[in-house]
């Protein structure tokens, strides 16, 4: 082995390393938010939706349960029906969170995790505290069956 591959070896083990603990210990972008500490605009300041979003006219219990959920927990930022809201968050009945893109895995990553923005220019999702995984679980299935109402399948 030269002295080169050695080097370049070197390199990309230091590269790895870098990756890993910037990912393991870097910046989590903002503290997680209480479901109660969110900020609840007056009519006449609430953001426009993003998105024109079609309503199933059924929904299953889970599907009901998640609607519930998402009005308590997520449409503050997200949006009556997930259609977002603008300079605030995007709307989840979209093609980007097709579930071959973001599975149903990722909606539960983000909940409890927060995200980095990485599709949209509203700055990173932080965690949200105080919601369950059975929580997430409805609304995953409610923001679901939005998008195959909508197309999105």
């Amino acid at each position: 082995m030269t002295q080169s591959t050695r080097r370049l070896g070197l390199a990309a083990v230091i590269a790895a390393a870098g990756i890993i603990a910037w990912t393991l210990l870097g910046d989590r972008g903002e503290p997680p938010i209480a479901i109660d500490a969110r900020p609840d605009l007056p009519a006449e300041f609430t953001p426009a939706p993003l998105a024109e979003v079609l309503v199933p006219a059924s929904l299953s219990e889970t599907e009901a349960m998640g609607e519930r959920a998402f009005a308590a927990l997520c449409a503050v930022c997200h949006g009556t029906n997930a259609a977002g809201r603008d300079g605030i968050a995007p709307p989840l009945v979209h093609r980007i969170y097709h579930p071959g893109h973001h599975s149903d895995a990722a909606f539960h990553i983000a909940v409890q995790n927060g995200v980095r923005a990485h599709h949209w220019s509203f700055g990173n999702m932080p965690p949200i505290e105080g919601v369950t995984r059975a929580e997430a679980e409805t609304i995953v299935a409610y923001v679901r069956a939005l998008q195959r109402e909508n197309g999105i399948e």
